[in-house]
Order: structure tokens, then sequence, then C-alpha cells
């Protein structure tokens, strides 16, 4: 017998060493190195392009193809990808795994089957590995080509550009135009080269990895994103396409998607002949009929749509393989079809596990080398989202050195942060193991110690609960958290949950992919290692706590100078003066707070001992960087005193203009304007009484005979002395933009926002009605008293049902006269209402508030204009008229920013004018550490509060939240001993079913966030808040 011919493998190919590979059988199996029988050889196109043969028993099942090829490209990942190829009648179909191939491929000599993409999660960050993310962008490049993925101009660019950056590296207009000119990625490519080169320009220091992150990144936002459509028609005949989705069953009009079935509605998958039929479970709110129905071009098209959401709803639904069904004794019903292969939480279950070894690999057309780094532990175990570019692995033993791979020509800073920032994955070698590897430098543990506190934002974010990521939009217990991710359209749109309901029993709100990661903790020593590395001295904190707000504060200037300033410039809808006076008073606020951060942070590295350690005392200070930027500030008051005009001129804008009010509203739904675009504009005025309180507080710390004390406390008069000149047109500011964001969240209401209106109070009672108490929203401003129930729209606005003037009314006490607890009875000259509150606290609140607009309105000239534009007011008898909609039982998602009225809704909570002003003080930001819900592991963050609601970020170089938690209506606490949470600077906070653990890196910062955070969970009442600012105790 002669000896077979070796042929190179795909893995051979690719650089990668010849090992068993990890096969799709269940764990613990193991595929025969020899079947019996004939060999058959297919032929398999891979994503790159390049052609491989297999050669397989000629009985074997498919599933023994597709394990050769995943073998043969040692990919761990294989479950999400497929193999597909023409039948006879020349329709791309899926090779069935169960089925023998020769059964299905009849002629393999003249059939190239294609190893594809075949699974879509909604986040490419569940992708554990490299090597899984560099296919998946394969795949979108191809769908670029074949115009299966549709995007417009900018889009595609975009695309493009990190496809280039991958294949041949950093900017080069010259390289750039020869290899535009060779690859073709999309028709017409010739009119967008200069964009592709624009954006490409902007990826410089980009590895390949990081490359493929953002292409999945953005593709994954488009709604053609892993889409194959199927042609059909409905039952008028109309022709559409549908599609399957992680998320259900889509249909589309053309390329436009025109309505989706999550699989949480569909009961029933099954076909007739050529129909598709999709039985909906029974829901009151639902539109369509029980049964829909779908024509498709023969019984085979059919057949194998059916086939494919069979298998996406077991991949993405179910915890585990479907067991097959038993052979029926006499007849067969239906097809005995099933899904066979790991689902999508048992491939992240096993990748989490361990135990298998990364290999590296090389792309093709791409100049970088990429390295996986070799694991063994599970604990050892690295997430590897590439948002650096360079990285580094911990080993358990303390004395073991660590290889960092970075890349050639790239500075390594002194500064924690920015070095953090830049590090990515490494090979881990051996203490013998010395020199460079492949340019990778050897680094010590003291170099590691100081990239120890920001390591968290190099690790790859994955899902703790793999299979909830494809069943979000299913479950009827959303997050609590405003999670901006794609993926399911639901959950996309989802600014809260029903855990903003009185619903009990809800699923954990911190579901994030992005912000469950358990694949790296901290441990006690490396957190010891942290603290002993900076100063302990108070003044410290507060230096470092200006430096993290001005971070935040810049974040937010940036989100008017940049954001909005590209999109104001891509139309003409804004006037030219209203851009010039918006404009014009904010950029140069812009320059003066980047160079006053740049400041700040080289005064903290001075302090720190980052560099120039040598150097005690003189730099151990703030208050003479602070006085000296204070008094540059006064110069910007200029600036300062002319928002109000821009505020007002933008609105009228806005209200004259529908097409900018369309695209200011279109703006607000970007993830980077993550509060009222308004809010944005009022920040420079917070700023100053940031820069007030964080002032006082310094001066109160050091004592008069410091050498910090003079400057700090002329630092303090000059900005005491800002704020008192603007503090005025600030609170008229505040109301001003207060009834504007009012009047986008009420339905039914003409002229909210008037002169001489201010607004007191808003939030949910319970009104007394024939049907008993019904949930409704009050709005007290200084002249009325609004009530509302939350409409059954997708803008989640409320429904006015009746006003009240104040002129005239009187409140009193009714509990014994109605038998309700916290009952009141508001009498009115035309109509009187009974109302209960919550809690006696919150009847208190209301009682006050009241009363002082009652007094207000006697004051006034006279009665109120009439508010309703179109519904008269309530003048029925309160006892006898039931004015409630029935609540939903899931939320109606809201594209707008998280509207406080909202949350105040759910959560049954008030709120006052002078509650949103003491949030204007109280605003903070820093990392903190998160504690995994089922872990003794702690996952570091970047936390911005601001208007009474916890934004989460990887890093505070991030443009945009990951999500949001609202915190009105939580509780704070200190973790008793019975939680076993032995650690220090440790804050809980809790709402019904809902426990977090933050964990701060010190006293002053504990306490900070206790501080600012109480002001959120507990509502101050008008006369503390009127008479004195204290601190609160703990």
């Amino acid at each position: 017998m002669g000896e077979t011919e070796q042929r190179p493998t795909a893995g051979s190919r690719l650089g990668a060493q010849e090992n068993a590979g990890i096969s799709t059988l269940e764990h613990g199996q193991k595929l025969p190195m020899t079947l019996p029988g004939k060999l058959i050889s297919v032929k398999i196109q891979m994503l790159d392009d390049t052609q491989e043969v297999f050669d397989v028993p000629q009985r074997a099942p498919g599933k023994v193809l597709l394990d050769a090829v995943c073998n043969h490209l040692n990919l761990v990942e294989g479950d999400y990808f497929g193999l597909e190829f023409p039948d006879h009648k020349k329709i791309m179909v899926w090779l069935d795994l169960l089925k023998p191939i020769m059964k299905q491929i009849r002629r393999p000599k003249h059939v190239v089957v294609k190893f594809v993409v075949k699974f879509f999660p909604p986040d490419h960050a569940q992708l554990q590995e490299e090597l899984t993310r560099y296919l998946f962008a394969l795949q979108v490049k191809q769908d670029l080509v074949e115009g299966r993925l549709t995007c417009n101009d900018t889009s595609a660019a975009l695309l493009i550009s990190h496809i280039v950056q991958s294949e041949i590296g950093d900017f080069d207009e010259t390289i750039d135009r020869e290899h535009l000119v060779k690859n073709k990625y999309i028709p017409q490519q010739e009119t967008l080269e200069d964009k592709i080169m624009e954006f490409h320009r902007n990826h410089i220091g980009q590895t390949p990895a990081e490359s493929d992150f953002q292409l999945l990144e953005i593709a994954r936002r488009l709604e053609m994103y892993g889409i194959r459509l199927h042609p059909a028609k409905d039952r008028e005949g109309t022709k559409i396409n549908l599609a399957v989705a992680n998320t259900g069953i889509l249909v589309f009009q053309g390329h436009t998607k025109i309505n989706a079935f999550n699989w949480a509605k569909v009961r029933k998958l099954s076909f007739k002949r050529k129909r598709f039929l999709i039985k909906l479970r029974p829901d009151v709110n639902n539109s369509f009929q029980d049964t829909l129905e779908f024509l498709m071009a023969s019984r085979d098209f059919c057949k194998s749509f059916w086939k494919i959401c069979v298998e996406h709803h077991a991949f993405f639904r179910l915890f585990e393989e479907p067991k097959p069904k038993p052979k029926p004794v006499l007849f067969t019903r239906g097809s005995s079809f099933r899904f066979s292969g790991r689902t999508q939480k048992q491939v992240l279950d096993y990748v989490k596990e361990g135990g298998h070894k990364k290999v590296q690999f090389e792309r093709k057309h791409s100049k970088i080398r990429s390295i996986r780094s070799l694991t063994t532990q599970p604990s050892e175990q690295h997430s590897e989202v590439p948002k650096q570019s360079c990285s580094f692995t911990f080993a358990d033993d303390a004395d073991s050195p660590v290889v960092q791979s970075c890349r050639q020509g790239k500075e390594l800073k002194a500064s924690a942060e920015d070095v953090g920032q830049r590090r990515s994955p490494s090979l881990k070698k051996s203490p013998k193991e010395g020199g460079k590897v492949d340019g990778a430098a050897m680094v010590t543990m003291e170099e590691e110690e100081e990239v120890v506190k920001d390591r968290t934002q190099q690790t790859r974010s994955q899902s703790q609960q793999p299979s909830t990521a494809g069943s979000l939009t299913g479950s009827p217990h959303l997050s609590e958290l405003s999670i901006n991710s794609q993926g399911a359209p639901v959950v996309a749109n989802m600014s809260l949950s029903p855990n903003l309901s009185p619903d009990a029993k809800q699923s954990s709100p911190l579901i994030s992919p992005l912000l469950n990661d358990p694949s790296y903790i901290r441990t006690d020593d490396e957190e010891e290692v942290r603290r002993k590395r900076f100063p302990t001295d108070k003044a410290y904190f507060i230096a470092k706590e200006v430096s993290t707000t001005e971070r935040t504060y810049l974040k937010d200037l940036e989100v008017i100078t940049s954001w909005f300033q590209s999109t104001v410039s891509k139309d003409d809808y804004m006037p030219e003066t209203l851009k010039n006076l918006l404009f014009s008073n904010f950029e140069p606020l812009h320059k003066f707070h980047t160079s006053f951060l740049k400041e700040i942070e080289q005064r903290l590295a001075l302090w720190e001992g980052r560099s120039n350690a040598h150097i005690k005392g003189d730099y151990q200070r703030i208050g003479d960087v602070m006085l000296k930027n204070i008094q540059s500030m006064k110069q910007l008051t200029v600036h300062l005193r002319k928002h109000n005009e821009v505020l007002m001129e933008l609105e009228n804008g806005i209200k004259n203009s529908r097409k900018l009010e369309t695209l200011c509203r279109d703006f607000e739904l970007q993830k980077v304007c993550y509060l009222p675009l308004n809010t944005f504009l009022l920040r420079p005025l917070h700023r100053l009484m940031h820069y007030k309180q964080i002032m006082e507080r310094l001066c109160k710390h050091y004592p008069p005979n410091h050498v910090d004390f003079r400057d700090s406390r002329a630092a303090l008069a000059e900005i005491s002395e800002m704020v008192a000149q603007l503090h005025g047109s600030m609170i008229k500011m505040e109301n001003f933009q207060k009834l504007h964001e009012l009047k986008k969240d009420l339905i039914g209401i003409d002229n909210l926002a008037i002169p001489g209106r201010e607004f007191i109070r808003l939030g949910s009672l319970s009104k007394l009605s024939g049907k008993g108490l019904q949930q409704r929203m009050f709005f007290l401003f200084n002249d009325v008293l609004l009530y509302t129930s939350r409409g059954l729209t997708a803008s989640n606005q409320f429904k006015v049902h009746g006003q009240l003037p104040l002129y005239g009314m009187t409140i009193e006490e009714s509990e014994e006269e109605w038998g309700v607890p916290h009952c009141l009875t508001l009498r009115g000259q035309h109509q009187s209402i009974i109302v209960a509150a919550s809690t006696r606290a919150e009847m208190d609140k209301w009682t006050e508030d009241i009363q002082m607009a009652i007094d207000l309105a006697e004051k006034s000239s006279g009665p109120t204009p009439e508010l309703l534009a179109s519904s008269p007011p309530d003048n029925k008898d309160p006892l006898t008229v039931s004015d409630c909609s029935s609540l939903p039982a899931g939320l109606i998602s809201d594209q707008r920013p998280v509207s406080i009225s909202y949350v105040c809704w759910y959560r049954m909570q008030s709120l006052s004018f002078y509650d949103i002003i003491q949030s204007n003080e109280n605003q903070l930001s820093g990392n903190l550490l998160r504690k995994f819900k089922n872990s003794n592991g702690w996952q570091k963050l970047w936390v911005v509060f601001t208007n009474f609601c916890m934004f989460f970020y990887k890093s505070h170089q991030d443009n945009h939240p990951l999500a949001s938690l609202p915190l009105l209506g939580y509780s704070l606490t200190i973790p008793s001993e019975s939680e076993n949470i032995h650690k220090d600077y440790v804050f809980k906070l809790h709402f019904k079913s809902h426990v977090y653990y933050f964990r701060a890196e010190s006293e002053y910062t504990f306490e900070r966030w206790m501080e600012v955070i109480r002001s959120a969970t507990s509502s101050a009442s008008r006369t503390r808040v009127l008479s004195h600012k204290e601190s609160h105790v703990y």
C-alpha cells in the first residue's frame, strides 16, 4: 500500500500547532482517530477564501466534518459556525449534523462546502477567543462584499476602515489608496475612498484584535447584521422577506424591518407544504391574530427556513441540547429534526471552565502577528476584549514574572491609568525564559504593581449568565439597567424594566454582559499593594476628586462642543445665529478645562510619586493650582452669563422648527447623550458649585498653619463670589429646563412652560376612585396641580386627567374619614380629590409643598390659565369614576434618556425642585469595585453619579455608559457581619430583591459616595434644604 499524501491543514497554514483540538461533541467525548468505511473528499471554502480538502468516512454524519474543520483551525468556539452547500436545486442549505454526509451531498467532488458563521450572538463580547472574533470579522467582510450587509455610506466607510487597519496597519495615504484599488469591499467603493481614509487616520496604533472588536461593535448595531433573507408572501400576497436572529423571527420589506416576533411571544413554529406558520402566545395587547401564515416558494424552502428557526431557538434559548424524541411504534407524524450540538450557554460555560490551550495564529494580509495566551487554570482565564493594544496575564504565583506584549514604538508611561489603557493579553512564560518574545519585553513585578490598579479595563467582558443574552427579550423581568447594547430589539430600546414596577420577583438588574466578567477578580494581596503606593492624606483624595469629576465634566462639555456640533453641522436646520451663540460660548470653556485637567493630573502625578518621586512637600497640595485656575476662570464669566440666553434661544428654535426639533430628539437617542440635552447646557454652572463644595471641604480639613491653607481659602473666596453672582440665573435656568423636560413627559399640555410658572414637586400618589385607590402621577407647580396616568404610548408619556388650580384650594388630612392611611383631601373651588401617599414621610412632604404652593397662588394676580389642550377637566365625582388605565405587565420602550418622572412612577417616589438643586451639588465620579453576585470577586468600573442615577463605564475614557442604575427608592446601608463581606469601605444598595455591594478605595471616597448616594436615595425635605446643608453621619 502506498503512503497517503499529507495535505497541509488549515491549522498548519495559520502556523498553529497540531493537536486534537476542541470538537463540538459533548464534554468528555473525543472524535475517533479513524472511522471505518470508505473515505470521501470534501472541499471546504474557509472564511479567508482559501480552500481545504477533508477526508471523512462515507457514512459519517455532518457533525464529523464540522468537527474536523474546527480541529484543524484549533477553533474552540466552533458551535457558532456551520457548513452550507448548494443542494440539487442550487438552494443554499445547512449541512445537517445528524444525517450522513452522502445523503445530503450527492456529488461531493463537484460541490464546494462553505464554512461560515451560523449563529450571531447579540453581543460580540460573548466571543471569548480572538480567533473566533477574527473569523466573525471575516464573515462581516464577506457579507459587505456580497451586498448582504447593507448600511449607509458612513457606516460602510467606518467598517472598511477597521478592516483596512487590521490588514495593512496604520494609516499611510499612498499605501491606503493602493490597497483600496486592489481590494473591493463594497460595490461603488470609489466614492467612499476619501471617507474610508479619513476614518482610517483615526485608528493609528490599533492592533488587528482591536480592529476586529471595533468592527463587530459597529456591525452588530446594523439592522442587517447576521441576517439572511428568505422570500415569502403574507396572507394578502404582499412580497416580504423572513429572517431569523438570536431574538426571534423578523419580517422585512426589502431591507427594512417591519415586524419582529420575539421567542417569548412564539408558542409554536410549524410548516404545512409551502405555508410557514407562527403560533403566538395569547396577549391582550397584541394586535396580531393567534396564528400567522406566510407563503414561501416551495416546500423545500419552507422546511429549510423552519429548520433554521428551530436551531436558532434551541441555541440561544435552551440551557442544553434537546434530547431526541422517542421513536413511534406504528406511525410517524411531523419532522424528527432537532438541534444537534451545544447551546450558547454550554459553549460559554465550557470556555469559562478553561483547560484548553490557546495557540498563536497568523492573519491573512495582516502585518501584525496575534498571540493567544496559554491558559491552563480556570482561575487564570481572561476575557480577551482587545480594548487596548498590549496585554498582561497575572499568575497565581507572586514570584512568577509577567511577559508583557506591547506595540513597538509605543512608550511606556509612568501613569498607571495611561499604561493600563494600552494593554491586552500576553503570553505567560516560565521564569527561565527571558529576553524578548516577538518583541515583547519582560516586565518585573515592580512594574506590574504600577498597572495593577487599572487592570480591569483590559479584561474582556463576558456574560455571567450565557443564556440570558439570547433570551432577554423573552423574559418578563428585564434588566433594570439602561443597557447600551443592540442585540435584541426590545433590550436595545429598554431604559428601565419591571424592576421599577411594584412586582416583587425580578431578575438581577446587573446582568449586562459588558458588566459581568468573573474571569478576573482582585486578590487581597494586589489590593494591599495598590493601597501602599498612594498617599493616605485626606487632601490627596480631595485633589483626586477634583481630577475625577473634571474628567466627567470635560466629557459632558464634549457632548456639546464635539458630538452635538458635528450633528448640527451636517444640516442647516439650526440658524447660524443660534450656532454661533451656542458654540462660541462653550468652546472657550472646553479649551480652558482641558488645560485645567492636565495641570491637576500633573500635580497628582508628583503627589503620588509617579514621577520626580524625590520631590516632597511643595507638590503635595492643590490649593495653589485651584487658586490660579479659578482666577483665570473669572474671565470666562462673560460666557457663563450667556447660558441663559443659549438655553432660551435653543428652545425657541425647537419650537419654531420641526426639523430642528427632530434633530435634537434624534441626538438624544445617541448613546453619548446619556442625559437630556438641556442638562448638558447647565453643566458649567453646576461645576462652579462643585468647586465651591470641594474648596469648603479642603479648607475645613487644613489647619490654619498649613502651607496650602492660605491659597485654598483664597480660592474658596473667589469661587464663592462667582457662585453668588450666577446662582440666581442658575435657579431660573434649572426651572426653565425642568418645565420643558416635563412638557415632553406629558400628553395634553398646551402651555406648560410659561413665564412665572415654577415647578415644585412631582411624584406618585394613589387617587381614591370608585374602584378604590388608583396610582396616579402628580405634578405640582406654583399655580396648579396636575394628575396623570401613564399612557400606553411608545414614548412612555403621562396622560393628563385633570388639573386643580391652587387659588382657593384647601388641604386637610382625612385618614379617619376614608379609612385610608396617609390620606389627604384636596378641596378646590370646582373639584375635590382624595389622595394617599405610600408613607407618612411622603405625605408630610406633599402637605408641606402643596401648602406652600397654595400660599404662593394666593399672592399671585389671578387664577390659572387653562392648561389642557384638548381633554376637559375631570369634574366627575371622585368616588364613582375610575380614570385608571391598566398598567402593562412590562415596560414600553422609551428611546429618550431615562425620565425622572418615569422612575418616580415605578418606584412610587416623589421628587422636589429642591432635591434637584441639591443633586446638582452632589455629583461624583471615580472607580468603584462591584462585587460579583455569586463569587467573592470584585470588578473595577468607572462610575459617574449624577441626576439621581449611577452610570457605569469600563473606563473613564469611554464616551458613553454601558449601563445605568436609577437610585430613587433604593436603601443605602453598610453590610452586616452575617453577609460575610469582610472588606473595608463597602456599602450596600438594596431595592426589593436586588442587592449590590460596592467598594471604595479609601475612607474619604467611601464617605463621599455614601454622602452623594444618600442624597438620591432619600430626598430631603424643603425645610431642611433651606435651613442648612449638613453632612450625613454614618
